[in-house]
């Protein structure tokens, strides 16, 4: 069964809206005599009711918001039959009694309202209970102590009792108190709250309104039944009511950690200091300094309170910018502490090892298998490093497929730690086989700077993952190198220094892993293509003619086909079908332009144009490095990338003195 959907403007509403036109036009003495029955009573008790049957409409209507609206309902229930009752019995006694029944069920609409709104807003906002409920306290306590501050001279000069004056005080107490709540609702929504709570808003501070102004009055002995002042009761039921059949979403509710949240504490916290030290320093009753401390006392509540959640959550973000939010290692900036903190105090009577680790095959996995399926192995992989290092060592992943391992050299020397390194990160199926290249570090031996750890620590893996042959790609790769060197005796000192050069580069700009591995495969064969091309053109001294520089221009795209017959290579393949393509577009094959050139094979140009220049030609004369690295920087933009080309001129000043070991 669907339920009936609120509704913006129904006849019913026409005629409740005629009725309290006619009630307004009463009370400023337009329309009947004042004290009329019809107006007063009859007229005004409609109203009431009529906000009494739409609050109750709506509960039964609601399935999500039944509780909530059925408070209110109850609430303004109460709140007419504590009217009706002063009406009929309190109205023509020359001396009312305070407190009355009427008293009490006035008074019972607050709780029930209260009630109303923390429903509501924990619905909408998913508020927590606990904080609103104190908050509820702290501007009930400190609207308390206003109140008797700024009220209570008038009562005392109208007389009565305490109990008399506490009753009176009771009103504007609980008016302020919902009107505190309604205001943290909209400081939730951003000062954006919606028709709802802005009706709600509204209804509230008019009631607020009209109690206070009625007390003193009455107080004063002024009090007129009939006038303007009695069209705000019945106003703010119906505004309260049609509220109930508005949308009831928030349009932009805070969480938890806004700190919105404990603006209202904070401003209630400010007015009861100002009570209180109006009650030391001034003529102020105690009866308002006493629930101003009180509510001083819950502001000190509420806001360690705040402090202990805002620590929390600082420490769950700490944690968060330490963590691999794949495998829950410790990242990248965690190594980095935990070396500072290692590198100071170590000793060569306790040393410390460091294993940094990158997967080989990984990149193959994940190109056939998916990103979700390399994801599910990372994880796993992860978890089995972290069972490596004795407990007071560490796993980390440092990101992409790297890891890293910190302990204790007593618990595991380099050797048996790099072992059980591997063979955690270690999987292979019918269809893959992933295994990893490590390069271990003893501290302070080896080094004593964080940097340098890690520095060393990643050559000496590249240094393992380049010696190791296991690999189908690693046996194509020597083959196709020990061809290229039977045909051409010199070019190996050429490979060499391109493939030195460019791993420095990819480096500085921050390659790592299997991206580094082939940026450095495809220095080492960039040239493979060249086995196709005729010696007789390769080392004619002279320039060559068309249909000779149109033969060479072919060696990229043969060297692709080459090096892609090996799975294991084809990565490698696409660098170096692009390793003569031109930043300006006018290279070959493919005429690609800036960065739809591979970033590997612009760092290949480049370093393989460097290497060329500094070498004798059969036909030229070779330059010094000065020369070349002018050279390099004159044709930066067309010829070359000029961000790869200032990158190179950086890794040239601190080429690496350890050779790259090829096979």
């Amino acid at each position: 069964m669907r339920l009936p959907q609120p509704t913006k403007g129904t006849p019913l509403i026409a005629v409740v809206g005629v009725g309290w036109s006619v009630f307004a036009l009463h009370t400023i003495g337009v329309l009947g005599a004042p004290n009329d029955p019809l107006y007063d009573t009859w007229i005004y008790s409609a109203l009431l009711v009529t906000a009494v049957a739409a609050c109750a409409a709506r509960a039964v209507t609601s399935e999500t918001e039944r509780l909530a609206w059925g408070l209110m309902a109850t609430g303004m229930g109460a709140w007419t039959l504590g009217d009706m009752y002063w009406t009929v019995e309190l109205a023509s006694r020359p001396s009312v009694p305070v407190p009355s029944v009427a008293d009490g069920l006035y008074l019972l609409f607050y709780p029930l309202a209260y009630a109303t709104l923390v429903t509501l807003v924990r619905r909408v906002a998913s508020l927590a209970q606990r904080d609103l409920w104190l908050d509820g306290v702290i501007g009930a306590s400190c609207a308390a102590a206003v109140a008797i501050a700024i009220s209570l001279p008038a009562f005392n000069a109208g007389g009565g009792g305490t109990l008399e004056i506490a009753t009176n005080l009771a009103y504007p107490a609980f008016d302020v108190v919902l009107l505190v709540f309604v205001m943290l609702v909209f400081g939730l929504s951003g000062w954006r709250p919606g028709r709802r709570w802005t009706l709600i808003g509204v209804g509230l501070a008019m009631m607020a309104f009209a109690d206070g102004a009625y007390l003193i009055q009455a107080a004063q002995g002024t009090y007129i039944e009939g006038t303007v002042l009695d069209l705000g009761w019945p106003s703010a039921a119906l505004l309260v009511a049609l509220a109930a059949w508005q949308p009831s979403k928030i349009t932009a509710p805070a969480d938890g950690t806004d700190r919105r949240l404990v603006a209202i504490p904070v401003a209630c916290g400010l007015v009861a200091l100002a009570i209180v030290s109006a009650g030391v320093f001034a003529d102020l009753s105690d009866k308002a300094v006493m629930p101003a401390l009180i509510s001083l006392l819950l502001v000190t509540v509420r806001m360690g309170m705040a402090f202990r959640e805002g620590q929390r959550s600082m420490l769950l973000n700490q944690r968060d910018a330490l963590t691999d939010g794949l495998t829950g290692l410790p990242n990248r900036r965690a190594l980095i502490n935990d070396l500072a903190r290692v590198t100071a105090r170590a000793m060569a009577n306790e040393p410390w090892v460091c294993v940094l680790l990158d997967l080989d095959g990984f990149k193959a996995y994940n190109d056939a298998f998916g990103h979700p399926a390399g994801d599910d192995l990372l994880s796993r992989l992860g978890q089995r490093l972290a069972a490596v290092p004795s407990p007071r060592g560490t796993a980390y992943r440092l990101g992409g497929d790297e890891f890293c391992v910190l302990d204790v050299a007593a618990t595991l020397d380099c050797p048996a730690l790099v072992a059980a390194s591997r063979a955690a990160l270690a999987e292979s199926g019918e269809a893959f086989d992933v295994t990893s290249s490590a390069g271990c570090v003893a501290i302070p031996d080896d080094a004593t700077e964080p940097s340098d750890v890690l520095q060393l620590a990643d050559r000496r893996m590249y240094t393992d993952k380049g010696r190791r042959s296991s690999s189908a790609g690693h046996q194509s790769r020597a083959v196709l190198l020990r061809i290229l060197r039977e045909r051409e005796p010199d070019l190996h000192d050429h490979l060499v220094g391109v493939a030195v050069l460019a791993v420095a580069v990819g480096r500085e700009l921050g390659m790592i892993g299997e991206d580094l591995d082939e940026v450095a495969r495809a220095a080492e064969l960039h040239d493979v293509g060249k086995i196709a091309i005729p010696e007789e053109i390769l080392l004619k001294p002279g320039p060559l003619n068309a249909d000779e520089w149109a033969f060479v221009k072919r060696h990229t795209v043969i060297g692709e086909r080459i090096l892609g017959a090996a799975p294991a290579l084809r990565p490698v393949a696409r660098l170096v079908r692009s390793t003569h393509e031109r930043f300006d577009g006018e290279g070959y094959p493919d005429g690609l332009v800036g960065d739809e050139i591979p970033l590997g094979s612009r760092i290949v140009t480049v370093c393989d144009a460097y290497e060329a220049m500094v070498a004798d030609r059969p036909y030229r004369v070779a330059m010094t490095p000065d020369e070349a690295v002018a050279e390099l920087r004159s044709h930066a933009g067309d010829q070359f990338d000029p961000k790869v080309v200032e990158v190179f001129t950086r890794a040239l000043a601190r080429r690496e003195p350890e050779p790259l070991t090829l096979a």
